[in-house]
């Protein structure tokens, strides 16, 4: 009787390691999260290939009704399946704790996730420091939360990986108003969406955290799959790349080394304007 916390890596359902699956194979009930992050499969290619039925666990199960899931494996196994690895979002180490907490043995089954996927473009990522999160601005919201932490990498001369904003299951507040629950088409975030936003921290904060025409960035989609795409440039460069369909990501990089730039040219916008901030051996 054990809660199993299974990563399912970054592309689709043969991505689940072997352990994973036979995990997944013991289980009476099998949950997966979808919020965090998505697959490019559907639920179905997932049952197909696990041979089991899977419940999809939307944000408001996984974080108020937690125990639909977590409780059951009491008498008999549950997994909970996690895209990418089940350590790098605070909602999968939260439900860890509250299975504890009710009594229920967790086990982890770690996988692949963009964390350590990033270096796919060269850069070394114990040269990475605080991972940030860039939210989606609207008319009345627009934090800039993650300003002093870029601030601070590269004041240290670190690389910034900057996780992009996934909106699934988002309530339509002025349908809700008439009395109906309806819920927003999902939304994922663009490396162009996020070069501009941060393009508009810089202007709001004028600290020089980073330079919009010169700071080097690397922007990744679909890492892991055999479509990935990375280009390397300034974010006004970036901002009018195509990087195709999502899941979407944006490094930006703080003092580089030779090695790693060797990696990182053959990625470059042709022309870019990008100055170093250090080149050493």
């Amino acid at each position: 009787m054990v809660l199993y916390i299974v990563g399912l890596g970054l592309g689709d359902e043969r991505d689940v390691t072997v352990r994973g699956l036979e995990a997944i194979k013991s289980c009476d009930k099998v949950f997966l999260e979808m919020y965090t992050s998505i697959l490019r499969v559907d639920k179905a290619r997932l049952e197909a290939y696990y041979g089991k039925e899977v419940v999809v666990a939307d944000r408001n199960m996984v974080e108020s009704e937690a125990e639909q899931i977590y409780e059951p494996a009491r008498e008999g196994n549950v997994a909970m399946l996690v895209v990418g690895d089940p350590v790098c979002a605070t909602t999968h180490t939260d439900m860890m704790l509250r299975a504890k907490e009710f009594g229920v043995k967790v086990e982890l089954i770690h996988n692949a996730s963009a964390m350590g996927a990033a270096g796919c473009c060269g850069l070394q990522l114990y040269s990475f420091g605080q991972t940030v999160s860039i939210p989606f601005f609207d008319d009345n919201w627009r934090p800039t939360s993650f300003y002093p932490k870029i601030k601070y990498n590269r004041g240290g001369g670190m690389h910034t990986l900057c996780l992009l904003d996934i909106k699934v299951k988002e309530p339509d507040f002025e349908a809700m108003k008439r009395g109906r629950t309806v819920f927003l088409p999902p939304r994922y975030m663009s490396v162009n969406t996020a070069a501009e936003q941060l393009i508009e921290a810089e202007e709001k904060h004028g600290e020089g955290a980073y330079s919009p025409k010169e700071t080097l960035c690397v922007g990744m989609a679909r890492l892991g799959q055999p479509d990935q795409r990375i280009i390397a440039g300034t974010l006004e460069e970036l901002k009018t790349q195509d990087f195709g369909e999502p899941l979407h990501c944006l490094i930006i990089c703080g003092e580089t080394h030779d090695l790693e730039m060797e990696m990182v040219k053959e990625f470059l916008v042709e022309g870019s304007t990008y100055k170093l901030d250090v080149q050493s051996s």
